[in-house]
């Protein structure tokens, strides 16, 4: 048989994926017999902050020259999850982390009572009880946002139907109760936190794999617009009304589609914001007023929206 033939007929088995019958040149430290210092010198490369890989370089990923990184990963990690749990469209609920449920409210209320009844005079303490009496007060809007999360959970056809799911700030009160109202349903939700300076906790009721944290709001934000149908504002603060008043601006530009904006407990935002005076002062126009609406309980802010996609010819779960 020719040399030819013979190579023709071998045929060797596959190699393993890892292991060698002998070692590269690289895989064996320079020998101290050669170098004394050598081992020492080669530990110490090894320790040195260049010689870690980048991905894996906290220090490195942190620093300013780093930032369009760190940015990239923000929104990919979170995207990569939302679109491999199959959630497709969202209902984004903001309201106060503050308005807790009604047996808490009634509790730190009672607790200040017996506060003040100890120490009449204290000026600090009288105030406390009054804004806490207010908060109670406001305390049924963690029960109307919890039955509209139970509702919009429902919607969909079982616990693994992520096609529309209420994605919230994941933080305490009306975040915790929309969030809650889902899970209620066994239905799939989402949280986007945030890191802050100090400590917080993300709430007990959003779905492991769909809660996230951001190091950057701008991130956060294109989150929560890049899927919604619908934004639904309970009353709150800064934050709410920071993410309300953005999302007004964007429909109002349209920068983004309309979508339906809904804000619950009309007593609370007359009060907070005087919208007429926005106009009759010429900052906006009559027709943004048409940009959102009042509601008051789950069931309403729930047909408004469907009805309001019904009539858009955007109808959910279409």
């Amino acid at each position: 048989m020719s040399r030819v033939e013979k190579l023709k007929k071998f045929r060797p088995k596959p190699p393993d994926p890892l292991r060698r019958c002998e070692k590269l040149p690289w895989q064996t430290c320079k020998s101290p017999d050669e170098d004394r210092q050598a081992p020492a010198r080669v530990r110490a490369l090894l320790q040195a902050p260049s010689y870690q890989q980048a991905d894996m370089d906290i220090d490195f990923l942190s620093r300013d020259e780093s930032r369009a990184v760190r940015l990239q990963l923000d929104f990919n990690k979170a995207e990569t999850l939302l679109q491999q749990s199959g959630v497709l469209d969202t209902v984004v609920v903001f309201g106060s982390t503050r308005l807790v449920e009604p047996a808490a409210a009634r509790r730190r209320v009672t607790q200040l009572e017996q506060d003040v009844a100890a120490a009449p005079q204290d000026a600090g303490l009288n105030a406390r009880l009054k804004v806490a009496k207010r908060v109670q007060a406001k305390s049924h809007f963690y029960e109307t946002a919890r039955d509209f999360g139970r509702l919009v959970g429902a919607a969909g056809s079982g616990p693994d139907d992520s096609r529309l799911v209420v994605m919230t700030g994941g933080g305490p009160g009306i975040m915790e109760a929309a969030n809650r109202g889902s899970f209620d349903a066994d239905a799939k939700t989402v949280g986007l936190n945030i890191t802050l300076p100090h400590e917080q906790y993300p709430n007990p009721y959003i779905t492991p794999d769909l809660c996230f944290r951001f190091h950057y709001f701008a991130l956060r934000k294109m989150h929560f617009m890049m899927r919604a149908k619908a934004l639904v504002v309970f009353p709150g603060g800064f934050g709410t009304m920071d993410e309300m008043f953005e999302t007004l601006t964007l429909i109002q530009t349209r920068k983004i589609a309309p979508l339906p904006v809904v804000l619950v407990g009309e007593e609370y935002w007359r009060a907070a914001i005087n919208f007429e005076f926005l106009v009759e002062e010429g900052v906006i126009d009559a027709e943004d007023l048409d940009l959102f609406w009042f509601a008051e309980d789950a069931a309403e802010i729930w047909d408004d929206i469907l009805n309001w996609h019904e009539a858009n010819g955007t109808p959910l779960f279409a």
